[in-house]
């Protein structure tokens, strides 16, 4: 063995970078998951809705099904998702998230949707 050049390790470099992003859940949700505030989770990039929701499923189980459909895992009709005051619900699972979400200055609000209004008289 040559021993004037140095060893590297298999998983040098393997390693994937991840982010911390910020989320903020109604408090049914929070409820259930047993949560108080905002839920911080590490995730590797791209930051994608798709990646935080299987991340914040994986870490609290108990979400499956509760944010997205268990078949289709489209979002269920009464919750939103916010970004940087921008409503995401209809933009692809798979399309980045802004850099203030991915980069964790901002969390992704996810909100029931809330109806009602004035009675016409």
């Amino acid at each position: 063995m040559d021993e004037s050049k140095p060893i590297h390790s298999s998983l040098e470099g393997t390693m994937p970078t991840t982010n911390s992003v910020r989320v903020a859940l109604p408090y049914h949700l929070r409820n259930l998951a047993h949560i108080d505030g905002e839920v911080t989770l590490e995730i590797p990039a791209p930051i994608t809705m798709r990646s935080v929701l299987d991340a914040l499923e994986a870490r609290y189980p108990m979400l499956c099904g509760t944010i997205r459909d268990h078949d289709t895992l489209k979002r269920r009709p009464f919750l939103r998702f916010f970004a940087c005051e921008e409503d995401l619900s209809l933009e692809s699972p798979d399309t980045p998230l802004p850099e203030p979400i991915a980069t964790g200055k901002e969390p992704l609000l996810i909100i029931g949707a809330i109806a009602g209004g004035c009675a016409a008289l």
